[in-house]
């Protein structure tokens, strides 16, 4: 099996939403009134505009946000947890209904295509009083990958480390017990992985 390497690519903005409009995952962040950041994990769709666009409810946290500092940022994940991700960052409108009708509608279109009944729809939007987040995006990081090691390769590791270190790497990654009672995740890295890995001294 090929390695699977972390990546980092620089994309220019038509390669960007080419990337966004497929991914509807995103974090959201948002900045309280103190300045602390407020993360909300959220839908996401790219309208005809090339703006990233978030179905909301008007009392959101996010969205009293937005109202006093436009300012947003984004980062859209790949369904894979370790799929590519980027960071977007941009300035923020909000759009209350009845406004916000039409552009839901295109919201709805841009994730899930058409729907079956529109007049319905439209009606659900204003009955719900729906709002719609609209991003206009200014600057953006690359197209990053990250890369897991895989269990087979942390064991190799762990195995020459034990090797070099004698007495201090007792339990290969991923397992749930030594023998002497001390468990290692292989998803949570602890002294023994960061031995296995290198990244700790004898």
């Amino acid at each position: 099996m090929a390695r699977k390497l972390a990546t980092a690519d620089r994309v220019d903005r038509d390669a960007l939403l080419g990337f966004v409009r497929p991914r509807h995952r995103a974090t959201l962040v948002t900045r309280r009134r103190d300045g602390s950041p407020q993360m909300s994990p959220v839908s996401c769709g790219v309208d005809s505009q090339g703006r990233v666009v978030v179905s909301t409810y008007p009392q959101r946290a996010k969205v009293g946000n937005l109202r006093r500092d436009p300012a947003v940022s984004m980062v859209i994940h790949s369904d894979d947890w370790d799929g590519p991700y980027v960071q977007v960052d941009g300035t923020a409108e909000v759009i209350d209904a009845p406004e916000s009708v039409e552009p839901l509608v295109e919201y709805f279109r841009s994730i899930s295509g058409e729907h079956p009944d529109w007049d319905e729809y439209r009606a659900a939007m204003r009955t719900q009083n729906k709002s719609l987040i609209r991003v206009t995006i200014e600057r953006w990081g690359p197209v990053a990958a990250r890369r897991v090691p895989a269990r087979a390769e942390l064991t190799d590791a762990w195995a020459r480390r034990r090797e070099a270190c004698p007495g201090q790497v007792s339990a290969p990654p991923g397992s749930r017990r030594d023998p002497g009672g001390a468990g290692l995740p292989a998803d949570r890295p602890g002294p023994t992985t960061r031995l296995a890995l290198g990244q700790g001294e004898c």
